[in-house]
């Protein structure tokens, strides 16, 4: 069974920076496409970045340059690197796995930007 946690969200000021942590088990991560997804309020989720199985990694222009996602197989957990944030970053963020075209969520981390 895939399970995923994701933490490290909270409260930051515009501009700051924060790092998102998404912990697997049940699925090596470096097996599957890993994606971060969020979800504004009154929004609808909307897709941060992947990682696929080979380390390549794409981004939406919307947090191209700001955003980073990176993998430590080790750990079997992959990463979401925000800087520069902003207050319209503020959304509840979430780890996506996808596999064998079944899709996997975790229960979501809040963060909040203040201007």
């Amino acid at each position: 069974q895939v399970q995923l946690v994701e933490s490290g969200g909270g409260l930051v000021q515009a501009g700051g920076s924060l790092r998102l942590s998404c912990s697997a088990s049940g699925r090596e991560v470096r097996t599957a496409v890993m994606g971060w997804y969020r979800q504004r309020p009154g929004k609808q989720r909307e897709v941060v970045g992947f990682i696929f199985i080979n380390g390549g990694t794409t981004y939406p222009d919307s947090v191209k340059g700001r955003f980073t996602i990176s993998r430590d197989n080790a750990e079997n957990a992959v990463f979401l690197q925000m800087n520069t944030l902003k207050p319209e970053d503020t959304a509840v963020y979430f780890c996506n796995l996808r596999s064998d075209g079944i899709a996997y969520w975790g229960q979501g981390t809040q963060v909040t930007v203040s201007s």
